[in-house]
């Protein structure tokens, strides 16, 4: 099934405007679904496609709402430092969608050699796909935070019940975000948090999940390296603040 990608796109003249909405109405069964995202939407845009020499773009990219995460492909002739790819007039607009591809587009084919005497590679993950793992979350959780991280952006969500799952799955794939819970009736309630932070290249962002946080929580949650402790039941506006810093 065909991936959906809500694409940003800020500044451009109407023909612009037009060619791109053209380009991305054109249905390909082999390819991601990309679609115009507006701040109406739910979901969070995937990828941003800007006209950085628009008097838009300017004021977007100052915009408190600005996200420096999102990849970025730049139009014009002043691309800022951060943008993953850079695109001068007249735009190609096909070779703009085979770009987004590159970002998007997942490999379904996996060859392997039965007799080869190497393991497969970890799982490549396309660029543009954001990647988390959930580490001990109970299944209501698990179900809130999917959908939320859905609409976040965030495609790509493994999960993991132990700390060997948890092993299991990092020697397979790299993750941007880890969202593990900590259990004040276990032994060890910090395992998840402690076995990341421990880890030679751990994710670049982690969120702790509890019931009850209290102050001292707090302050551990911040010395094991989580960007935020999460309370459940969970409280909408705290989680989409967290995820907001993905």
């Amino acid at each position: 099934m065909a991936i959906t990608v809500w694409v940003k796109v800020v500044g451009f003249s109407d023909a612009e405007r037009h060619s791109l909405n053209t380009i991305f109405r054109v249905s390909r069964p082999d390819g991601p679904n990309y679609v115009l995202w507006t701040p109406e939407d739910a979901a969070s845009p995937n990828v941003a496609v800007i006209d950085v020499d628009s008097y838009e773009a300017g004021l977007d990219m100052v915009s408190p709402g600005f996200n420096p995460h999102l990849k970025m492909i730049a139009v014009g002739d002043s691309a800022p430092l951060g943008a993953w790819r850079a695109v001068q007039r007249p735009v190609d607009w096909a070779a703009m969608v085979q770009m987004l591809d590159e970002l998007f587009s997942v490999q379904q084919d996996v060859d392997i050699d039965i007799f080869a005497d190497t393991f497969p590679a970890p799982l490549s993950t396309p660029p543009g796909l954001r990647t988390a793992l959930l580490v001990g979350l109970p299944p209501e959780s698990v179900y809130y935070l999917r959908a939320r991280l859905a609409l976040a952006g965030v495609l790509v969500v493994d999960e993991a019940q132990s700390l060997a799952q948890c092993s299991d799955k990092l020697a397979e794939r790299s993750y941007e975000l880890a969202v593990v819970y900590v259990d004040p009736a276990t032994q060890d309630p910090w395992r998840y948090a402690k076995y990341l932070q421990d880890l030679p290249q751990p994710p670049c962002t982690v969120l702790g999940v509890m019931p009850s946080p209290d102050f001292r929580a707090l302050r551990l949650a911040e010395s094991m390296g989580c960007a935020a402790l999460l309370e459940v039941p969970f409280n909408p506006q705290q989680v989409i603040a967290a995820l907001q810093r993905v």
